[in-house]
């Protein structure tokens, strides 16, 4: 069994910071953290059905992107609909983002946009296509699905996407890919309407994000994960961690959630078995009404110390546990 130190973290503090923005019961607003939001990349014909599903299971968070060559953003607005109508919801009850994907992200038989266009004017084809697959007349948050090739490209497309914003079709802006911590402090510097999300891959390549995720925690800026599962199982399926998953009555994948949501991380949960999904639910709602999940300093640092990260976890004054 691994050995863990118990200076690794300093518990107490964690919990208030994960605590501070969940309500003390099930009962949550939209712009609650920490959270779960159903992913929809590469589930192609399949979408429609499976977001319905993931909203019948108790989603109410839902990612996607205005790129076909991986997101069926017309089957999220199928799915969306067609699971609201059933359940008498309001386009207001479910929070739904999409991305601006550049030209280099797309299959070039298939891209969403006129691409002689000048790249402002892509930008505003890409939000129109995305009202229209998602059936909605507003984002709540859009993403810059990642970097432009120059800074002059980024604010060109950055200006564009805050003007929408001004005009309320969207909530709020995000960027994704990023992975310099310099990169995210320059875009967010530079913002007149600043990033609210900041979504990566979580993976050792990055260092798990430390330095960008402290920074995220000091400018409330939500970090979204994804890859999260599929980079690191070594972390959540050694005996240990195996051991404390059957004592949480946990998954390993679900303890591994909630390990990211309780050191500040908001996973994509891009599950397609209505089992996984009731069961991501049930966690969800485990962690909203207040319960400690992990009880002290050593169960959370069985899964962080097996990321192979040093410092793996931030605050927001940039101390580290």
């Amino acid at each position: 069994m691994m050995m863990v130190p118990s200076n690794s973290v300093r518990f107490p503090t964690l919990f208030l910071l994960f605590t501070r923005t969940i309500s003390s019961t099930s009962s949550y607003t939209l712009s609650d953290r920490p959270t779960l939001k159903y992913g929809t990349a590469w589930k192609k014909e399949a979408t429609s059905e499976l977001v319905y599903q993931a909203i019948q299971s108790g989603f109410r968070h839902i990612d996607t992107a205005c790129q076909p060559r991986h997101y069926n953003e017309g089957g999220v607005g199928d799915g969306w609909t067609a699971a609201a109508k059933d359940l008498n919801l309001e386009r207001s009850d479910l929070w739904i983002q999409t991305k601006f994907s550049g030209l280099g992200a797309h299959d070039p038989n298939n891209v969403p946009y006129d691409v002689n266009a000048p790249l402002e004017e892509r930008v505003k084809q890409s939000l129109t296509k995305s009202l229209e697959n998602l059936r909605t007349d507003y984002i709540d948050s859009w993403v810059m699905h990642g970097p432009e090739d120059s800074w002059e490209n980024h604010f060109k497309v950055w200006r564009t996407m805050e003007s929408f914003v001004d005009e309320g079709k969207v909530r709020q802006l995000g960027i994704s890919n990023f992975y310099r911590v310099e990169d995210v402090k320059f875009a967010y510097e530079q913002a007149r309407i600043k990033p609210k999300v900041v979504q990566n891959r979580f993976y050792s390549d990055s260092g798990h994000d430390v330095e960008i995720r402290r920074f995220c925690q000091e400018h409330d800026i939500e970090y979204q994960s994804f890859w999260t599962l599929t980079a690191n199982p070594k972390a959540y399926r050694h005996p240990a961690a195996l051991q404390l998953a059957k004592k949480k009555g946990l998954s390993p994948e679900g303890l591994f959630y909630a390990f990211c949501m309780t050191i500040g991380i908001t996973p994509m949960d891009g599950t397609t078995d209505k089992q996984h999904m009731k069961e991501d639910i049930d966690l969800l709602n485990r962690v909203r009404s207040g319960e400690k999940i992990f009880e002290n300093n050593d169960e959370l640092a069985i899964i962080g110390n097996a990321l192979g990260t040093p410092n793996w976890s931030v605050v927001g004054d940039g101390e580290e546990l």
